[in-house]
């Protein structure tokens, strides 16, 4: 790993303000790999004005050269994709193969469907006797999470260059040598100075900065939903638009005649995904009682499969919490059936894959946030049973549900969550991402992505 030590602003790498420094660990041996800028206030300052005088510009800018530019970044992001997935796998902990596969593959396909889109997109339309302009809002300041380090940068920035605004990123601080690789695919695919500017720091100061800022018009953020509460009073102080992907606490609903070996083995899989990082991660398990016993000897058997195939969780903290609640589904009753809060390894903030059944709604690990690899199995009566514990948290992010394809699709319309998976269905880049009530305001990916980075204008004549 080389040394970072500067900011991307104004098209060019400069010293943050101060000298104050972030180590970024490797949390599968403990070991520091790099130190980036803690930037701040005065930093963040300077990163929005250059985005502030170059939005003229690139709002100008016709949308064919924006698209243009957007395939160049993809395929810089291509010709890096080696070196990207060995720095995530080193910051993050992720299996080198699920770097390649994953957080490289899926970023490279959605900055591809943002080069289309446009290209595409009908930034202006007649509607009777108006002709309507969907306009960039203007500055973005993104705020990006750890967990998919570039999948999550690029979920943001495309979008916004593609609208025609100017962004200011400011990433995890636990996973920020992968936007630093970002901002140099930025500037080898050509972007003007100051349509993307990177500003290392920690979230309190140069995040809490960034969303404060009045030169900035939206603020896109993905994170915990405490946080984004914050940010969401924040913006609406000032009156700007908030983007906000916050947490998840997905069920994946396997009801009577669905093939009990695959949902199981899937949905076990998913979990598991990004050592249970993944805030759409189908942590709820929801089986009739007729096959409940069966599903939890498969879900037991799937999960230990995962020991040695799974990375750690992202840093020391992490692993505590992950592990603090593993000790509270054995306090309220919970039966362990796979992992626990052994150490799997001796370095690293590594967590066993853990499978816990007899799990009832009202607790703890059914309501709330884990983000790690644990997986609660609970048992319904009824269709509607089933439906009431799947909507019966505040969150409504993603979900899953396997039966014949009928029955699936009526269950899946009556599910309080932005997005659900029948049957195993694959990802779509270009279908809309997003949660229904604390998980969230706003829509990321496809033509939803794009118009949350819009305003409109309408003429009439």
């Amino acid at each position: 790993m080389k040394a970072h030590d500067g900011l991307y602003i104004d098209g060019g790498w400069r010293p943050a303000a101060g000298t104050d420094e972030i180590e970024v660990v490797n949390p599968a041996d403990e070991q520091v790999i790099g130190r980036v800028p803690a930037g701040g206030a005065l930093d963040v300052d300077t990163a929005v004005r250059a985005a502030r005088a170059a939005l003229a510009g690139w709002a100008a800018t016709a949308p064919a050269e924006r698209a243009a530019r957007l395939t160049a970044l993809r395929d810089v992001l291509v010709a890096r994709g080696d070196e990207i997935a060995e720095t995530i796998s080193a910051e993050l902990g992720a299996p080198l193969a699920f770097s390649q596969a994953v957080h490289v593959g899926v970023p490279v396909a959605v900055a591809g469907s943002y080069a289309e889109l446009a290209a595409s997109y009908a930034f202006e339309e007649k509607v009777g006797n108006s002709t309507v302009l969907h306009e960039p809002v203007g500055v973005v300041g993104a705020i990006t999470p750890w967990n998919y380090p570039l999948h999550q940068i690029v979920a943001k920035v495309a979008p916004a260059l593609a609208a025609g605004c100017t962004i200011v990123l400011k990433p995890a601080e636990d996973t920020p040598l992968t936007a630093r690789l970002f901002a140099e695919a930025v500037h080898e695919a050509g972007l003007p100075a100051g349509v993307f500017n990177l500003v290392t720091g920690l979230g309190p100061v140069a995040g809490q900065a960034l969303a404060e800022h009045p030169g900035v018009d939206l603020v896109s953020f993905t994170g915990s939903t405490s946080v984004g509460r914050q940010i969401g009073a924040v913006a609406g102080a000032a009156v700007k638009k908030v983007a906000l992907e916050l947490g998840g606490k997905s069920a994946n609903v396997i009801l009577p005649g669905a093939d009990l070996a695959r949902a199981v083995g899937v949905g076990v899989a998913n979990v598991m995904s990004n050592s249970g990082q993944t805030c759409s991660a189908w942590t709820r398990m929801l089986v009739d009682s007729a096959r409940y016993e069966e599903a939890v000897e498969l879900a037991a058997a799937a999960a230990a499969k995962y020991a040695d195939r799974i990375g750690p969780v992202v840093n020391a903290k992490q692993r505590a919490r992950v592990l603090g609640y593993i000790d509270k589904g054995l306090a309220e009753g919970a039966r362990l059936v796979a992992g626990g809060t052994r150490s799997p390894r001796e370095k690293g903030y590594f967590v066993s894959p853990t499978v816990f059944a007899d799990v009832t709604p009202d607790m703890t690990i059914a309501q709330e946030e884990i983000f790690g690899p644990v997986l609660a199995v609970l048992r319904y009566e009824d269709e509607e049973d089933a439906l009431r514990i799947a909507n019966g948290t505040v969150y409504g992010l993603a979900g899953a549900v396997w039966a014949a394809d009928a029955a699936a699709v009526a269950f899946a319309r009556r599910m309080d969550t932005g997005q659900v998976d029948i049957n195993g269905g694959r990802f779509n880049p270009l279908a809309p991402f997003g949660g229904y009530k604390q998980s969230g305001v706003g829509r990321e990916l496809g033509t939803a992505g794009l118009a949350e980075y819009l305003q409109t204008k309408s003429l009439q004549f």
